[in-house]
């Protein structure tokens, strides 16, 4: 499963991040930042994904604009 994550300007189309290279990168960092146009259910495969693994996974959306629609998702995985 490829997620997409989260963009570093508006206008720029975001990158794609494999579950495997993530589980790679837990060693470095845990905390993650998703684009809003990863599926829901994309998003829920991932946290029970890890879950299964034994990690905790916590999942929130970050509003950073006015609009409804300025919004990401940050999601921590700590073992």
């Amino acid at each position: 499963m490829e997620l997409k994550l989260a963009r570093t300007s508006l206008n720029a189309t975001p990158k794609g991040i494999r579950l495997e290279d993530i589980e790679e990168n837990l060693d470095k960092k845990s905390i993650f930042y998703f684009d809003k146009d990863n599926s829901h259910k994309d998003l829920k495969n991932l946290i029970e994904y890890f879950e299964d693994q034994g990690y905790s996974v916590y999942m929130r959306e970050v509003k950073h604009g006015l609009n409804e629609s300025d919004y990401i998702y940050e999601i921590h995985i700590v073992n």
